[in-house]
């Protein structure tokens, strides 16, 4: 969602107002049913429209039941595409990545698509035949496409949003409330969290709070659980940790970190290198390899260091503390992020649409 609504932004600051998607140069999200999206997408003023979706992939009950659900999606679609006649369609991946792209297809609409890991999901592979042009990170994306489709392939970088700002270090730590003097440790694992981070955190705070303070975003799941923990943390500890679901100004976070502790979705590609964060990053085991992919794709250029999950238990409180007290590895490895930056990822993006839409 991050990078399509950074795109979004690049677009209509050159294009358009978005205010009614009947206005020229003005967009329409195509979004699933429940969840956070409907609710980003309004915050940022676009308007959405729901279509039925499902993966590409099941096993059993869900294999008859996730083709419904696509070919309805597909009929919303084309019947969204035919009223609202767009010039072109960015797809970012997901389950509406098929329906929208094979719509858009037999509509005669050019699609783009952004992929916003290193190597593309089930879905965004499966469509790469119906697109004109490919948005990737890295130029490793190249190896995961069909070699026939390789030459669409575009390096723009990752996109991030324009809200994203790096802020002064010492004034973001203050609106925290935490103090400028020390190192801070971010924990996020997006906005559900990541339970097996979120439980290792928790071993390791007693050890972190003696010399380090932490921002932690749990997620929904297990806000709850850390509020306990922090209600039976000594006074002086428990002003050093900031706990919250979510945090909508990531930024701040982001700004105020030496180090992040977190999974290694697509955004740790591009929003970390954005602010020179280094990171330790812990793939989610139950993702196929997209994110060890990620992950490796940073720590073999010495921005990040990848731990298992398996291995949380016993390294992630060790392996912060040692990098916290080594800050020539530190600089080195924010010199390795920052190196990877690509602040002009969604202008860049926004232009590929452009040409597609005028060709």
């Amino acid at each position: 969602m991050y990078p399509a609504l950074a795109v979004a932004a690049e677009w209509i600051a050159r294009e358009g107002d978005p205010g009614t998607s009947e206005a020229p140069g003005s967009i329409l999200w195509l979004g699933s049913r429940g969840g956070m999206e409907a609710d980003l997408v309004g915050r940022a003023g676009l308007p959405f429209r729901a279509i039925s979706a499902s993966g590409l992939h099941g096993v059993g009950w869900r294999m008859p039941l996730n083709a419904v659900l696509l070919a309805r999606g597909l009929v919303q679609t084309m019947a969204v595409l035919g009223h609202y006649r767009p010039s072109a369609i960015l797809v970012t991946g997901g389950f509406l990545a098929a329906p929208a792209a094979l719509a858009g297809w037999l509509r005669g609409v050019p699609v783009v698509m952004a992929v916003p890991d290193i190597e593309p999901g089930l879905a965004l592979k499966t469509i790469a035949p119906l697109t004109r042009k490919i948005c990737a990170i890295a130029v490793e994306t190249r190896t995961y496409v069909d070699r026939k489709w390789a030459e669409r392939v575009v390096v723009t970088g990752y996109p991030t949003r324009r809200e994203l700002q790096v802020l002064e270090r010492g004034e973001s730590l203050r609106q925290l409330g935490l103090d400028p003097g020390r190192r801070t440790v971010l924990v996020t694992g997006g906005s559900r969290g990541a339970r097996s981070i979120n439980r290792a955190v928790f071993a390791a705070l007693p050890d972190w709070l003696t010399d380090f303070q932490v921002i932690h975003l749990t997620g929904q799941l297990d806000i709850a659980e850390a509020e306990g923990v922090a209600q039976g943390l000594a006074p002086e500890q428990r002003a050093r940790y900031v706990v919250k679901p979510y945090l909508h100004e990531m930024g701040l976070a982001l700004s105020a970190a030496d180090l992040v502790v977190s999974r290694a979705g697509a955004s740790a590609i591009g929003e970390y290198p954005l602010f020179g964060l280094p990171a330790v990053l812990v793939p989610y085991p139950y993702a196929w390899r997209y994110q060890k992919v990620n992950a490796d794709h940073l720590t073999t250029r010495g921005a990040a260091v990848r731990l298992d999950d398996g291995a949380l238990g016993e390294r992630l409180a060790g392996e912060v503390r040692a990098l916290l007290a080594d800050p020539a590895r530190l600089a080195t490895m924010r010199a390795a992020a920052r190196a990877l930056a690509t602040p002009d990822a969604a202008e860049r993006i926004a232009g590929v649409l452009r040409d597609v839409a005028r060709n």
